[in-house]
Parts: structure tokens; sequence; C-alpha cells
């Protein structure tokens, strides 16, 4: 595997696979540019070392529909304003236009192509398309970590096409601080995992088990442990289904010697909306008719200590509906203890969409050590699976 950060580009074209599958508004004006900004160090650098660009992306779901609304095209001038340069645009990504674009494309210049996702060869993984997008370029990097545990032609399939490969900087980093987390780590090890579900965060929670002193487990997963202890959860959201599965976690905890966390407050409403008549009740006895949205100050105060007491945090996850600011307090509040045990020298790193919009909105991002552009790939790579975007650029 070449290093980016010693490759010469001197008249080289790198095509790079970026993840700017970014959120719109009506307007078509992003709303939230992070995906971008991560990419650009290993652009400039790129043009730095006199290369040109190539920029492939996804965004959305066209299943190989041509959607306006999913065009990288709306994305352009973010892209040249966050670069510095003004980048180019082609209507397509692969075939003559892409081709011809790609072939006038000077050192120093920028081209992003149009949506991958266009073709549905791209989801399928198809060798035919990926050595089409291979003809652009004369080196490839892979800079999209939110998409590595993707099979997909522009992440997995075109590397093979390549003599010349290598992981972007952003790539780059996010390994290096999965590593430190995952294999490097200075304990005690708290990992606090939330959601709404734990068929969805089982797999990364068992395989957490074998790693960490302490888990913290929060969001709507909470009830479904709290029902398997026999407690009553009122309307919140359960599934019976994984009862049995919740007891089984309790029990391998236990017999790894692992403090697992549960909330003991509960922060509820009648309905699922941002209102004021709210109740607090122990978690174990919230009342028929009212469901829990957010922690409440005692388990605040048990998360708070566990984490402040931690060398090495790993999060994924807000631990209540944070973006109804009535039921936005404990999320709040892990983040302030998450950014307090930072500053004293644990490492920290965070991940998910939803949890990054979270430290976003409170203002703790530049607070973390570390915060992931990955959800499902920060996800499985945790569980310890290969990743296919990673595994192509390594494998000779």
């Amino acid at each position: 595997m070449l290093d980016i950060r010693t490759y010469d580009f001197t008249g080289k074209k790198a095509l790079i696979r970026v993840d700017f599958n970014v959120p719109l508004d009506e307007n078509f004006n992003v709303t939230d540019d992070t995906r971008i900004r991560a990419a650009v160090p290993t652009i400039k650098l790129v043009l730095e070392k006199g290369g040109a660009a190539i920029l492939m992306s996804h965004m959305g779901r066209p299943k190989g529909q041509r959607l306006d609304k999913y065009s990288l095209r709306h994305i352009v001038p973010t892209v040249s304003k966050i670069l510095g340069v003004e980048v180019k645009f082609a209507e397509d990504c692969v075939g003559t236009v892409a081709e011809q674009a790609a072939a006038q494309l000077k050192p120093g210049e920028v081209l992003l192509l149009e949506n991958l996702r266009f073709h549905n060869e791209e989801t399928k993984g198809d060798e035919n398309f990926a050595a089409q997008l291979a003809k652009l370029g004369d080196v490839y990097i892979n800079d999209a970590f939110g998409t590595a545990h993707r099979a997909h032609a522009s992440t997995a399939v075109v590397a093979k096409f390549f003599k010349d490969k290598m992981f972007g900087l952003l790539m780059l980093k996010e390994i290096e601080s999965l590593n430190r987390v995952l294999k490097d780590t200075r304990r005690p090890f708290t990992a606090i995992i939330a959601g709404a579900k734990i068929s969805t965060k089982i797999t990364v929670i068992e395989s957490l088990l074998e790693k960490v002193d302490n888990l913290i487990i929060g969001g709507a997963m909470t009830f479904t442990f709290i029902k398997a202890r026999g407690g009553k959860v009122g309307n919140s959201l359960v599934e019976d289904d994984m009862l049995q599965v919740a007891k089984q976690v309790e029990q391998k905890a236990k017999e790894k010697n692992v403090n697992i966390y549960l909330p003991v407050d509960s922060v509820n409403a009648t309905e699922f909306k941002d209102t004021d008549q709210k109740q607090i009740t122990p978690i174990d006895n919230i009342p028929d008719g009212w469901m829990g949205l957010d922690i409440g100050p005692k388990s605040i105060e048990l998360f708070s200590n566990v984490i402040k007491q931690s060398a090495t945090i790993l999060w994924n996850g807000p631990v209540g509906v944070f973006e109804f600011d009535n039921f936005a307090e404990g999320t709040r509040k892990v983040g302030e203890a998450v950014a307090q045990a930072t500053e004293k020298g644990a490492f920290s790193l965070v991940g998910g969409g939803d949890t990054v919009a979270a430290v976003n909105k409170f203002g703790l991002a530049d607070k973390m050590s570390y915060i992931s552009t990955g959800g499902g790939a920060l996800l499985e790579y945790i569980e310890g699976k290969e990743l296919p975007g990673i595994k192509a650029i390594l494998d000779e």
C-alpha cells in the first residue's frame, strides 16, 4: 500500500472516492458541510503536490434513476467555496462526458462527477462499471470511510484496476483513531451505546463486552432491558422479541466483569413531541400512557461519574430525543462529561450521524478527541468485520 503523504502526484490525475452524501434543504443548499470539510485535506494535498483531483461520490438512494434532487451539481458552489478552487462538474460519472472532462483536467484543477448511484451498477459492485471509472484517473484514493463497509464499484472494486492506490488522510485518521480505541486501549474503557432498538446494536454490544470495562446503555433500547428485568415502562418503545437477548447481555457482562449502567430515572411525556408537559419517574415505574424520552437527573449524575473516570471513551447514540429541547438535557450532559474527561486526557471517539449532530448542536465537537464520519462503517469496524473499502486498498 502506498502512502499519500509521500506519494508524488506531479502530472497525475487522482480519482478520489469521497463521501459527499450531505443533507440539502428544499432550495438545494447544503445544511451540514461536515463531510465536505473532512475531505479537504486530501484534495488539497493532491493539488499541492502537482496533481489534479477527480471526485466521485453518491448522494441519497436514487436507485439507478436520474433524479434532480440527488444531483451532485447542487453542491458544486459549496465544494468550490470550501476548497477555494472553482470545481468543474461532469454531467455523468462514466462514459464520454466524464472521460472528456477528465482528459481536459489540468494540474491544480478539481472535477466532481455526477452521482455514482444514478447507475445501478455502482451498488451492485459491477466490474465493468468500475473499469469505466478507473479509466478517468492514474491513481486511486479512497477517502470515504462512511461507505467503506459497502462492496460497491467505487469503494471496493475499482481499486483492482490501479497499480497505485492508497487511503486518503481522512481514512487514515479514521483507522488510526478506531485502532487507538479498540487496540491500543487505555483503561478504564467506557462505551456509551444508545439507540432506538437493541436489534440494530446487538452485535456491537456483544463485541464491546469483550473489550470494555463499562458499558452505558441509553436511548429507547433501555426500555427493553428494563422490561426484561421486570420493570414497568408504560408506553415506551420496547422490542418484546428481544427481552431474552437483553437478559443474555446482562448475564454475559457479569461473566466478563463488565459494569453495565442503565438509566435509573426517566423524563416522560404522554406523546412523542417536544412538550413541556413532562414528569420524572424511576425508570422501572413509568405510568401507563407515558413514555420515556430522556434520562433523568440521577441517571445523568451516574453516567457522568463513570465517564469522567474513563481513559478511553467510545460514544455512539444520543441518550434521549435531543432534537426536542425539552428532552435534550441527558444527551447534553453526557456530551459535557465526555468533553471534561477528554480535557483531563481521555481519548474520546464519537460516531454515528445522530451523535455527531448532537455534539454539533451543543457546541461540543471541538472538545472531543475524534469525530468519526462513519455510521454503519464505524459499527462494523467495532464488530471486527473486514470492511471491503479498506481491504481493497490493502490487497496487493
